[in-house]
């Protein structure tokens, strides 16, 4: 195994230890749905169901919403924000003269956020179903290919901001803003099926409103349909190679 090889566990292990200590992506990510999770849940309208004879109530249809949410604070807010900060301190570049190269730093660094969000989703599908009775996905494999072509579509978003702001601080607010839009669309305030006829046919075209749906299958007992797969596929393969093309090491 080569040097580069053999470092490359420990620089994800490395990223995972700064992305923990960093604290965006736990408070953010983490604690902040998992806190608003635990109030709604405790909410007794929303534990009333959807419509009369539905087995799943109001508060059941935000547990996947929440899931998305920590992915997109994760890709958006937390992901730009150490990646531009890497490269506004002068680590991408002097990383581009050792034997692991900046390229293994952007994929552990992926890695890190992605074992975060994870941990995340375990956390919160537990602490629904043992503290609220909310139902586990129906169809576990489907809500793990949605959850990964998801997460994928999203850290791909949060590449192409890095790539676009070379900026610390605008890569940050530019991931914010475009943070607010794809989190209505995904049915954070409004639920999708509420919204109007327009609003939902741009939702299905969004990364979090493709995901609400191919989450909503899983949870039904479906795997999921290929519309909103492909739909997560098309933006994390679209926006990976627009972010490697236009990436800037300093």
């Amino acid at each position: 195994m080569s040097i580069s090889q053999s470092a490359t566990p420990r620089l994800i292990k490395a990223e995972l230890k700064l992305s923990v200590r960093d604290k965006v992506g736990p408070i953010w990510g983490v604690v902040c749905p998992l806190v608003v999770l635990i109030i709604l849940g405790s909410v007794p309208a929303l534990r009333e169901p959807v419509e009369p004879g539905s087995p799943l109530a109001v508060f059941d249809v935000y547990v996947p919403v929440l899931v998305l949410f920590n992915l997109a604070i994760m890709a958006l807010t937390a992901l730009p924000n150490t990646l531009a900060g890497y490269r506004e301190n002068g680590v991408l570049r002097r990383m581009r003269t050792t034997p692991v190269g900046p390229v293994r730093l952007l994929a552990a660094q992926l890695v890190a956020n992605l074992c975060i969000a994870l941990a995340a989703m375990v956390l919160f599908l537990a602490v629904a179903w043992a503290g609220f009775g909310v139902r586990l996905p129906q169809h576990a494999a489907g809500f793990a290919v949605s959850w990964v072509l998801a997460a994928l579509a999203l850290m791909s978003m949060g590449l192409l901001v890095t790539a676009l702001i070379p900026g610390r601080g605008a890569a940050s607010a530019a991931g914010t803003v475009l943070f607010f839009p794809l989190m209505f669309f995904a049915g954070l305030w409004v639920p999708i099926a509420q919204m109007p006829p327009l609003l939902q046919d741009i939702s299905r075209f969004t990364p979090l409103g493709a995901g609400m749906r191919a989450f909503q299958d899983a949870y039904l007992g479906h795997f999921p349909s290929a519309a909103p797969l492909l739909t997560l596929a098309a933006y994390a393969v679209g926006c990976a190679l627009v972010a490697v093309r236009g990436f800037r090491w300093e």
